[in-house]
């Protein structure tokens, strides 16, 4: 069914695109409502309510299920580098190495370091103490998706190294940070991680509202919260989002530069690499529309804060439907910026410098399918997984939460728990 050759790298390219979205699906989630976490948690340390705590018991324990499923997902991506891409590993690995291990360092020590004292560190450590660990998780967890787009940056624009030997060498470690292609890149993602946040704590408070929940109060409180956070993180996205076209447009004149400077750049590669379409695909600028579309879709939050004057937003009870049937809409948008940005270097893994032809590693196709297949089916289970036990613990509610239960505490039934009762 598959031959060798362009074949083989369409199932490698597949493959990276399949791991690399459901990867996504979970950053998206994890960034959320880590920021949800920070505000929820510091509000209960400075006020001392408890309707605050409590929800950060409940987003918590969503942000957690997300967590611990996403960090398989995580891993799976560092594989493919060495296994489906030994030619980029070999050809820049000495640059995109560097911020790679940083990323490493920050999300699987410090980041989940920091994790585990919040979730054990419960009426065992003082308030202040435990607030500061989860802010040590938000801020690992922005580092970590910050030196990922270093990483992602430098592939979309190379800068500060040298090539000895058809490899490339890092020489100025600062260029990297000052990449054209970064900052507002790291600023739309991270942006639209706290759209994605704050339109779920939303939708799911809606959920509660819509079927009458016996927590009125608390889920009225995290609705206001989310669509506030929505609206705001709405402008944020659409401003970093159209500020790019500037900073990237300069350094990739093939993605949305004009004709001349197109057939300018076109016609070097052809002298350098030898004829090839050097025009990226298509697709990749319908990705980018309808992402947009969605971004204006999702603008609408603002037209809904007015209706939080004397609880109309509940009253009305149609703006809750709008809100839980929203949920899907960050994610797709998510999707389809990563494809838009990926796709628009097409044919390079390294603009200018190495075609993605010449990254993959040279294996069989059928090697290849099944790494595909197997890869695809892993992921897409964690994936379901993952949205079947959060929309399960969202269903529940905010009742019987094992997250930041007091040690001595009863369960739903009154019993005291089995470790309370054995000691």
């Amino acid at each position: 069914m598959f031959g060798d050759g362009m074949d083989a790298l369409l199932i490698a390219r597949l493959q990276f695109a399949t791991t690399t979205s459901i990867h996504f699906l979970f950053v998206l989630v994890t960034l959320g409502l880590v920021t949800m976490l920070v505000y929820l948690q510091t509000a209960w340390a400075i006020t001392g309510k408890a309707e605050y705590e409590r929800l950060t018991q409940f987003w918590g324990t969503l942000y957690l299920i997300n967590y611990a499923l996403g960090i398989a997902t995580g891993i799976v991506m560092e594989f493919q580098f060495g296994l489906n891409w030994s030619g980029l590993s070999r050809y820049v690995g000495n640059v995109f190495g560097a911020p790679l291990a940083i990323e490493t360092l920050a999300a699987f020590f410090l980041e989940s370091t920091f994790l585990g004292m919040w979730i054990f560190g419960w009426h065992r450590l003082r308030r202040g103490v435990h607030l500061a660990l989860i802010w040590g998780v938000a801020i690992t967890a922005y580092a970590s998706a910050y030196w990922v787009l270093v990483a992602n940056s430098w592939l979309q624009n190379p800068v500060g190294y040298r090539l000895e030997n058809g490899v490339a060498h890092l020489t100025d470690f600062a260029a990297l940070l000052t990449n054209p292609t970064l900052g507002m890149a790291f600023g739309h993602v991270v942006s639209a991680a706290v759209l994605t946040g704050g339109l779920l704590m939303a939708g799911i408070s809606a959920y509660q509202l819509i079927r009458r929940t016996p927590d009125y109060a608390l889920f009225r409180r995290s609705l206001r919260i989310g669509l506030v956070t929505a609206a705001l993180a709405s402008t944020m996205v659409m401003g970093f989002g159209f500020s790019q076209f500037g900073a990237v447009g300069g350094v990739q004149p093939t993605k949305y530069g004009g004709d001349a400077e197109k057939s300018a750049i076109v016609s070097d590669w052809t002298t350098r690499f030898g004829p090839g379409d050097y025009t990226p695909p298509a697709w990749s600028n319908a990705a980018l529309g309808f992402m947009i579309l969605i971004g204006f879709a999702l603008a609408w939050s603002w037209l809904l804060l007015p209706l939080l004057f004397r609880d109309w937003i509940i009253r009305l009870r149609f703006p809750l439907y709008l809100l839980l049937i929203a949920i899907p809409l960050p994610f797709v948008a998510g999707i389809l910026g990563w494809l838009a940005r990926e796709g628009g270097r097409q044919p390079w893994a390294a603009y200018g410098l190495l075609k993605v032809e010449d990254a993959v590693t040279p294996i069989s196709s059928g090697v290849l399918l099944t790494s595909l297949i197997g890869f695809a089916v892993l992921l897409g289970a964690l994936a379901v997984t993952n949205w079947t036990l959060l929309a399960r613990r969202a269903h529940r509610g905010a009742h019987d939460l094992a997250l930041g239960r007091p040690p001595h505490s009863t369960d739903e039934s009154g019993a005291r728990p089995n470790h309370v009762l054995a000691g």
